[in-house]
């Protein structure tokens, strides 16, 4: 970790870089697979499964029987933990749900806007070391609640070729209808071009590391839509001397745990804090059972100590953090001024973890400063809107002279034409 005091604007876009992998050995990789699974199907998805995460797989798909299987292993605890999370992320999600915009914009002109699912999507749910059974939740709820018809889950299995136990039971409880046994680049070329086995989808949606984030903006190239830049997690804590250190200490943990590549940052209006928190950084990180990959992601971690609340907010819009915990006095300035932000924590008693898990806010979240120009992910991301408009003839002579005039203006005489027609006949 790294301490800064009062850091000159100057050296803010350094310190708000996050680490990235080389761009041009990953798009040859990313290119790769996806021409591989594109040309070959099955065969090619299993073949990288094997390459990538040493598992050899007979069939991509989850047999009713695994299914079935893995939900009766999850204990009884675990599922009505799993049952309130989804009940809590339903509340949240089922108020957005976008009303029929109707209007009359000239008489005899009716225009409207309803809002249609998206009838076929693909969830990313990564698995490994630490298989996010939550992000299930986070994606498969808002999913059904948009009414999309088709709901693929493509997770990497474990070293035996299973799906955690877990992630099948929120899968099942959440109506996904089908679950693929692969992850990584190859789960989302297979999402985008669809094999024998894998259903192509419309919108590919869940959070990865920076293969998963670099394979989805090659599903947008190809034609295929994402949700947003979702990459490594991250965590931007502010606080003052009325934060509590080992609660600070304890939310940078909980992100630098996810993986090395996590980002921390710690942004302070007390000078003494970034040393008190940086104690208990050390008194809490040896119990931790993921305690080496925490280290390995605090070694970019930041603590930066500002003097004034309006630099210090300067510097959280600049870095614009997928996770913002504010735990300081004047939380009413911040929480007014923020601009860039996924997702917002506040107060001593709000940790991350809660968003991550059962408030019911959605942990699907923007990263690497994506948080300028995207937002947390919600129910609108699994739908469209469909604009529809009636115009009676009246109507039409009503705006048909307008019409005339913009569309010969722009040189577009057919467009023209096909107003004047109308205007002009006797049916």
């Amino acid at each position: 970790m790294k301490t800064y005091n009062n850091i000159n604007r100057s050296e803010w876009p350094e310190l708000c870089r996050r680490p990235q992998v080389n761009s041009t050995e990953l798009g040859s990789v990313v290119n790769q697979v996806f021409d591989a699974v594109h040309n070959n199907g099955d065969t090619a998805v299993l073949q990288y499964t094997e390459q990538f995460d040493n598992v050899k797989l007979e069939s991509l798909l989850v047999t009713e029987d695994e299914w079935a299987a893995g939900v009766a292993e999850v204990p009884l605890q675990l599922q009505a933990a799993i049952q309130q999370a989804k009940k809590n992320i339903e509340t949240f999600h089922s108020q957005q749900v976008a009303p029929k915009i109707e209007v009359e914009t000239e008489s005899g002109v009716v225009c409207w806007q309803e809002t249609r699912g998206i009838q076929k999507v693909g969830l990313y749910i990564p698995g490994g070391s630490a298989p996010l059974f939550s992000t299930v939740l986070m994606l498969a709820v808002p999913a059904k609640l948009a009414g999309c018809e088709e709901v693929v889950l493509c997770t990497p299995p474990d070293k035996r070729g299973n799906i955690a136990a877990a992630i099948l039971y929120a899968a099942e409880i959440t109506g996904v209808t089908k679950i693929v046994k692969a992850g990584g680049i190859q789960a989302i070329a297979a999402l985008t071009y669809g094999t024998e086995s894998v259903p192509q989808v419309y919108k590919i949606f869940g959070p990865g590391n920076q293969y998963v984030t670099a394979a989805k903006q090659k599903a947008f190239a190809t034609g295929t839509a994402i949700d947003l830049p979702a990459g490594p997690s991250e965590v931007l804590v502010l606080a003052d001397e009325s934060a509590v250190p080992a609660f600070v200490a304890s939310d940078l943990l909980s992100q630098a745990e996810h993986g090395m590549d996590s980002q921390v940052v710690l942004v302070s209006l007390s000078e003494n804090l970034p040393g008190k928190v940086s104690e208990e950084i050390e008194k809490q990180l040896p119990l931790l059972p993921r305690a080496d990959i925490a280290r390995k992601a605090l070694e970019n971690a930041r603590l930066l100590y500002f003097k004034s609340r309006e630099e210090a907010l300067g510097f959280v819009n600049a870095y614009a953090p997928e996770h913002f915990i504010v735990s300081v006095e004047e939380e009413d300035y911040f929480l007014n001024n923020i601009q860039n932000a996924g997702s917002v924590f506040i107060g001593n008693y709000s940790p991350e973890s809660a968003g991550d898990y059962l408030s019911g806010t959605n942990h699907t979240l923007p990263t690497n400063g994506f948080a300028r120009s995207f937002g947390s992910l919600g129910l609108a991301d699994f739908t469209k809107k469909i604009s529809f408009q009636r115009i009676s003839k009246t109507g039409l002579q009503n705006i048909g002279n307008s019409i005339l005039q913009m569309a010969r203006a722009e040189g577009l005489e057919a467009h023209a034409q096909a107003v004047e027609l109308r205007m002009k006949s006797e049916k």
